[in-house]
């Protein structure tokens, strides 16, 4: 029996199918490889914030159990600054720089600069603040015993400065864009307790987040009360 060979002829249409199905599969691929990375760069970004909140927690084990607070003479921001009085407990000596890949979030995208916090002299080349805005009426745990502390488990130690817009670097509402803030913005986060998780963060429309504690239904708070 013979085979009509125009049976076997790959037509325009079929070729046209074909493509079709290669290029959904490859948009497929390359959006779950996309997911892969940016949740492989979200990891990353809680075990480094994690060996900070541990390098502060240190630094106060080795200060009669006292958290970063002003230092006399030194006008730096101190939410940033920290960074100079826990370093060492995150196994970095010398001059802060770049290269303090442990105090950088690969997402971090910064703000008011062109470049990332992390690259950034001007915030001591880190993508973690402190909560120690001592601004009047702030709440903030600069210089407090780890003993005053109430509730270790919700109050905020380190995090991403996003938290305190917010903002996020993850899941981003607002793409590679840092305006506007919003309510539920997620922000990898460090608690006095020790734990590091990427959690909600809450905004009233108004004031950034950091001047005052969520309302009821979030796991943090910025007050050691």
């Amino acid at each position: 029996m013979s085979i009509d060979p125009k049976r076997l002829a790959f037509t325009l249409t079929d070729l046209l199918v074909t493509v079709a199905i290669l290029s959904v599969l490859g948009a497929i691929a390359a959006n779950r490889l996309v997911a892969a990375k940016a949740k492989a760069r979200t990891a990353l970004c809680l075990v480094n914030l994690g060996k900070v909140n541990r390098a502060v927690l240190d630094f106060s084990s080795d200060n009669h159990q006292q958290l970063p607070g002003p230092v006399p003479g030194d006008n730096k921001n101190l939410w940033w600054w920290y960074k100079e009085q826990v370093k060492r407990h995150a196994g970095l000596s010398g001059e802060s720089s770049a290269s303090d890949t442990v105090f950088a979030c690969p997402e971090d995208r910064g703000y008011s600069d062109p470049v990332p916090f992390h690259l950034n002299p001007r915030f001591d080349f880190s993508s973690y603040v402190y909560n120690g805005v001592t601004m009047p009426g702030m709440p903030n745990l600069a210089g407090l015993p780890l003993s005053s502390v109430q509730q270790p488990k919700r109050t905020l130690l380190v995090m991403e400065w996003t938290a305190h817009a917010p903002l996020s670097w993850h899941q981003s509402k607002t793409g590679r864009k840092n305006s506007p803030f919003y309510c539920d913005a997620q922000s990898v986060v460090g608690f006095v307790d020790g734990h590091a998780s990427l959690t909600r963060i809450y905004y009233d429309g108004y004031n950034a987040a950091y001047t005052q504690d969520p309302i009821a239904g979030y796991d943090y708070q910025y007050s050691g009360n």
